[in-house]
């Protein structure tokens, strides 16, 4: 596969160039654009599929504002609460945990629950799981594909098309489910003041 190329197109967009042969817009997070392009696109090309689609980016980055807004007014949980949901998340995820793999025939270690700053699961190379407590505040079926996706570490150890086909297979949703993290993550994250944070798990 040939090495991706990445550049900046006039207003700050980012170009990534690689073997694909058609672009593809994408909206981060934060409200950037970025441009999945062919090697051979000129920036003529780059520069008049982003002028065709200039209502397409307002509108995204229009939602993009909106939902930081919202973030902004999203009240903090007090000690008390935090302290419940890490008790409820102790007892509600590794039961679920031990299902989901029972179903799939999976091994793991040991699971860890706890508050992360930034990530909402992950698996060792010794196959120990940590997932954050604040999977609790989102809809179950969300919580059901993070630990699916840690599970499906447990045979493949990467993200690779491999991984993604076993994902797609045992969580036919996770898009869905990967798509409201996105969106609403980051208000999960900024209901817990950030001297509760723990350090990532290594």
């Amino acid at each position: 596969m040939r090495e991706n190329k990445s550049e900046i197109l006039a207003e700050g967009i980012l170009v990534i160039r690689s073997g694909r042969k058609t672009i593809r817009m994408e909206i981060t997070p934060e409200g950037s654009v970025i441009l999945r392009a062919p090697l051979s696109a000129g920036r003529s090309v780059l520069t008049r599929f982003v002028r065709d689609h200039e209502e397409w980016i307002r509108k995204h980055q229009d939602l993009v504002r909106e939902r930081e807004l919202k973030l902004a007014t999203v009240p903090a949980l007090s000690d008390a609460e935090i302290m419940e949901l890490e008790s409820r998340a102790k007892r509600v995820i590794p039961a679920k945990v031990e299902s989901i793999a029972a179903a799939f025939g999976v091994s793991y270690g040991k699971v860890r629950v706890r508050i992360l700053r930034s990530r909402w699961g992950s698996c060792s190379q010794k196959g120990d799981l940590t997932f954050n407590s604040l999977l609790l505040l989102a809809p179950s079926d969300v919580l059901d594909s993070v630990i699916v996706h840690e599970l499906c570490h447990r045979e493949e150890m990467n993200h690779s098309p491999r991984f993604y086909a076993l994902l797609s297979s045992r969580c036919p949703g996770y898009e869905k489910s990967r798509l409201w993290l996105r969106q609403n993550g980051s208000a999960l994250l900024r209901r817990v003041p950030n001297r509760r944070g723990e350090r990532e798990p290594s």
